[in-house]
């Protein structure tokens, strides 16, 4: 059954509302540029805030409205240098992408080389000017307490718009309400946050968004809004 609103504590948000929040995501390595194509009529019909594509599927040619374009960058390890992430991004810029998720080298937070983390972000920032937007992923599953506020910070201090829990393709597994929370109340409004990774069903996404999230990176977009479970990122 299709919800048409939906609760969780103090948040009430409409399926319209919600689908507003999705970044419609397609990342599989097999993608092709009809998958693309679907992906962009689809989150047309759904209404959602953007399509998220890998790098080498811009830029996208399908109508798309409003809907905005979103891509990856040092996508999914993180383990790329900054130069490299820095010059990805600005290429997928020039193909048109209006956003960039970049991750980060989870090793240097880790390591407590927060200055490395943060001059990373710098880097793919300048590749990424505003009103470009510029989202990192922190990989929230694979950090502690401490590690999560610590890379907000970094990505705060290095001029991020987003912050983001998850590529969806870490062993240590996606996003979750803790994670969210702490994110939200670290950046404080400042900062956007992202959800993303293990997102399958309604009230998760709902839950996300009552922790917290302003932005949600779905892939079975269509099945969440519609109350069911979705498979995938």
């Amino acid at each position: 059954m299709r919800p048409a609103c939906g609760s969780v504590d103090s948040v009430t948000i409409t399926r319209s509302e919600l689908a507003h929040l999705v970044d419609h995501t397609l990342l599989s390595p097999t993608a092709t540029d009809a998958d693309v194509a679907a992906l962009a009529a689809e989150a047309v019909r759904l209404g959602t805030y953007s399509i998220c594509v890998s790098p080498a599927m811009l830029p996208v040619t399908a109508e798309l409205g409003a809907v905005k374009v979103a891509t990856v960058c040092g996508f999914p390890s993180g383990k790329h240098t900054a130069s490299v992430k820095a010059a990805e991004a600005a290429d997928s810029v020039a193909r048109g992408a209006d956003e960039v998720d970049m991750v980060i080298d989870l090793g240097l937070v880790k390591a407590g080389r927060l200055d490395a983390t943060q001059a990373e972000i710098a880097a793919v920032r300048a590749s990424v000017p505003a009103p470009k937007v510029l989202k990192v992923i922190i990989e929230s599953a694979a950090l502690t307490d401490e590690e999560i506020v610590a890379a907000c910070r970094a990505a705060e201090a290095a001029g991020a718009d987003f912050v983001k829990t998850s590529t969806g393709y870490h062993p240590a597994g996606g996003a979750s309400a803790h994670a969210v929370a702490l994110m939200a109340q670290t950046v404080g409004g400042r900062l956007g946050v992202k959800a993303s990774g293990g997102i399958r069903d309604w009230a998760t996404a709902v839950a996300m968004v009552e922790a917290g999230a302003t932005r949600l990176g779905l892939s079975g977009t269509a099945a969440v809004l519609d109350g069911g479970t979705s498979e995938g990122y």
